[in-house]
């Protein structure tokens, strides 16, 4: 899915959301991930697989704001 380089981890790996925002939506509080992720402001995640990781499974990243 991802053509970046260096490619963005997977959905399925530990650091899923280290990958690049490709839609962002912070009034809704939802980010789209180019490895189909979407990232809640409340650092809860949908895989693409209809998974879902809670919370508190993950530590939050503030991946909306832009690279300085």
């Amino acid at each position: 899915m991802c053509l970046h380089h260096p490619t963005c981890p997977s959905a399925d790996a530990a650091d899923r959301d280290a990958a690049r925002v490709v839609a962002s939506h912070p009034e809704q509080g939802w980010s789209l991930l180019c490895n189909g992720v979407v990232s809640f402001d409340d650092a809860g995640d949908l895989l693409p697989d209809g998974s879902v990781i809670p919370p508190q499974q993950r530590q939050p990243h503030d991946h909306h704001l832009p690279a300085a």
